[in-house]
């Protein structure tokens, strides 16, 4: 993290920084919107939006039917014509109604108009498991939209991190798929209390080390730092890094890293099988961070099973803090 200065260094939680991204950006900028199921009166799903229709009226943050579908569609007209919509989706696992106006429509007017289009539209997604919500409202499905030509996806991890990649996303000429990690709401961190943006594209070293490499995103980002700070008292320093967005994708930092520690672990949460890591994979071992790798590159996901609704169960299907702690250790001895 950038260094705060005292007068930044209060402590705001995860879902606070995303209500001040919003809130100022529409105060900064008239044609920024929300839309979305209960984002008015109800102060959305989450609470996110609690408080705003007061301050923006009916026009600027606007209640809409339960259609995933409509959504995106309004949200794609309205930025085709120069808006910048926020798009809330309830739950991620619902963002699979508005496929079609997504994949089809907001992810490729750009290309299809010649680049005389644009569509500055960000979808807020809450997603994934932890809250007992069970196997349609508990779902990651980052790796479908990074197989979208046209479509970035942002995942953040800390307060800080949420609010400048939030204001970049709006601020954004592309449709970003911004994945806020239901877990994250409540955790806290230090949020300057101006604007500034993040860059999408722009991975962060969360903690360094020189025995291994994890990378990691969102939830799985501070059960890493946990993890590290565990194998840190058996004498295995772990970095950490953080894309932060997976689309763009900042390459250098994650084979620079890979090249200084000489093994890799990629953990996420949502299914292993054609998933995000596959894809991290594929980057180091096409890249120059291959010579330098001292054991194989390994992956540690979610299970290939829908979210169960038993807390064991659900705890069992993606990996803990002990599950990184032990694929680490693991990892760390292999080939020595």
């Amino acid at each position: 993290m950038s260094e705060l200065s005292e007068n930044e260094k209060r402590e705001i939680t995860y879902l606070e920084a995303v209500r001040e991204a919003l809130v100022q950006e529409m105060r900064r900028d008239s044609e920024v919107f929300l839309i979305g199921e209960d984002v008015g009166v109800y102060g959305g799903a989450f609470g996110v939006s609690r408080g705003m229709l007061e301050e923006f009226g009916p026009e600027r943050i606007r209640e809409t039917p339960i259609s995933e579908a409509a959504i995106a569609g309004a949200a794609t007209g309205a930025a085709m014509m120069g808006m910048r919509p926020v798009m809330e989706i309830m739950f991620m696992d619902f963002i699979t109604i508005s496929m079609n106006q997504l994949v089809n429509q907001a992810a490729k007017i750009h290309f299809m108009f010649g680049g005389k289009a644009s569509i500055p539209m960000v979808v807020r997604a809450p997603a994934g498991s932890g809250t007992g919500a069970a196997a349609q409202h508990c779902q990651s499905l980052e790796a479908l939209f990074m197989n979208v030509p046209g479509i970035k996806v942002v995942a953040p991890s800390t307060p800080y991190d949420v609010k400048g990649l939030l204001v970049a996303s709006i601020r954004d000429n592309n449709p970003v798929v911004f994945m806020e990690h239901k877990l994250l709401y409540r955790t806290k961190g230090p949020v300057p209390e101006e604007l500034y943006t993040i860059p999408l594209g722009k991975a962060e070293v969360k903690r360094e080390g020189r025995d291994l490499t994890v990378i990691a995103y969102s939830i799985m980002v501070p059960r890493a730092l946990e993890a590290a700070e565990q194998l840190a008292a058996e004498g295995i320093a772990v970095e950490v890094v953080d894309p932060r967005s997976l689309k763009p994708l900042d390459k250098e930092t994650i084979v620079r890293s890979v090249s200084k520690t000489g093994r890799a672990l990629i953990v996420h949460e949502s299914p292993v099988t054609g998933g995000v890591g596959g894809e991290l994979a594929a980057v180091i071992a096409g890249s120059e961070a291959f010579d330098y790798l001292d054991a194989p590159i390994r992956r540690l996901a979610g299970r290939n099973v829908p979210i169960p609704y038993n807390r064991t169960l659900e705890r069992a299907a993606v990996p803990q803090v002990e599950d990184i702690v032990a694929a680490a250790r693991a990892l760390a001895q292999e080939g020595r």
